[in-house]
């Protein structure tokens, strides 16, 4: 088994404002988006982790991601992991699916405490935080 996890999805701002969820997971703020699977691109999976998760379409503003590496201590051992975020539009209206126990649109000079490591160095990326 390998331990290189790649993850994929949207970066989506609107009005200064950030879209992200919480999951049953973890309770912190995060992107939308997830592993990828065999035979699926980055963009692939961006797109159908928008889908699973918020029920929106995405388009894709930038093709050149920020990648990001980050480490994940589990049960089975260590894994480096590799977050690829994408620059995206939401395109129709958000109906979160059943993995999501919350998302909102959080203001991006007012971002909260519990967000997951990689929101403030992707914001600061694509230039919506200095």
């Amino acid at each position: 088994m390998p331990k290189i996890i790649i993850a994929s999805g949207p970066v989506i701002v609107e009005n200064n404002k950030v879209l992200l969820d919480k999951d049953y997971k973890e309770d912190i703020w995060k992107f939308c988006g997830g592993k990828i699977q065999e035979n699926e691109s980055l963009i692939e999976t961006a797109k159908r982790r928008s889908k699973e998760e918020l029920g929106i379409e995405i388009e894709i503003l930038d093709e050149k991601p920020f990648l990001l590496h980050t480490k994940k201590e589990t049960p089975e051992g260590n894994f480096d992991v590799i977050l690829v975020h994408f620059l995206a539009k939401r395109i129709g209206e958000i109906i979160p699916g059943e993995d999501i126990r919350k998302w909102d649109w959080l203001n991006i000079n007012n971002l909260p405490e519990d967000l997951a490591p990689n929101i403030l160095p992707t914001l600061k990326h694509f230039g919506f935080i200095k």
